[in-house]
């Protein structure tokens, strides 16, 4: 059976701006993919230093999007994400929330193409299937906004059973990937989008 999924809306400038911060975004997104660990293993994780990713941890924390959780043997101290997914309110009336939405969603932007430029620079090390099945595709659609809309929500509705924070049948050679999807009209210079 497959674990609930806890979609959060992030409305808090506060919270928005701790996760505009690349470390605590790419902690974040470790935890939600791979479940809880060790600052020592986020750290490996994330290619940083344990005592810098639990000061990380420890924020993420304060705004609720990670907790502490027991260890089998006490010594430990792992954590693991309180949610599975994030939305954002970039629209919102409030300037502040909107703004710290943008700073986040650039974060994000630059923390995927981040891992996608590591996984080129190490691609000629991966074995096997899992090198054959990366994908780049870039598409330049005609669309209208609801049709981009439609698309983009079937796409997501393809996707979802297989999130690693929910998915309780995966294979057992089944590991995380990364999947990201832009979608918006192609800036023009000048011109507003028809």
């Amino acid at each position: 059976m497959a674990a609930p999924e806890i979609r959060r809306t992030l409305s808090d400038p506060a919270a928005l701006e701790a996760l505009a911060h690349p470390v605590r975004l790419d902690l974040l997104s470790f935890l939600m993919s791979h479940g809880a660990a060790t600052a020592s293993e986020c750290a490996r994780a994330v290619d940083d230093n344990p005592s810098n990713c639990s000061y990380h941890l420890r924020v993420l924390a304060k705004h609720g999007l990670v907790e502490p959780v027991a260890s089998a043997d006490g010594r430990e101290r792992p954590w693991q994400a309180t949610i599975t997914g994030l939305s954002l309110d970039l629209d919102s009336e409030d300037p502040s929330v909107a703004a710290s939405a943008t700073a986040m969603l650039e974060a994000s932007l630059q923390l995927d193409y981040q891992l996608a430029r590591e996984h080129v620079r190490r691609r000629d090390r991966i074995e096997g299937e899992w090198r054959d099945v990366d994908a780049h595709a870039q598409y330049g659609l005609r669309v209208t906004p609801a049709e981009l809309r439609s698309l983009v929500e079937r796409i997501d509705a393809i996707v979802r059973p297989y999130i690693a924070a929910t998915r309780a049948d995966a294979p057992d050679d089944a590991a995380v990937a990364s999947l990201s999807l832009l979608a918006f009209p192609r800036p023009t210079f000048g011109e507003e989008p028809r």
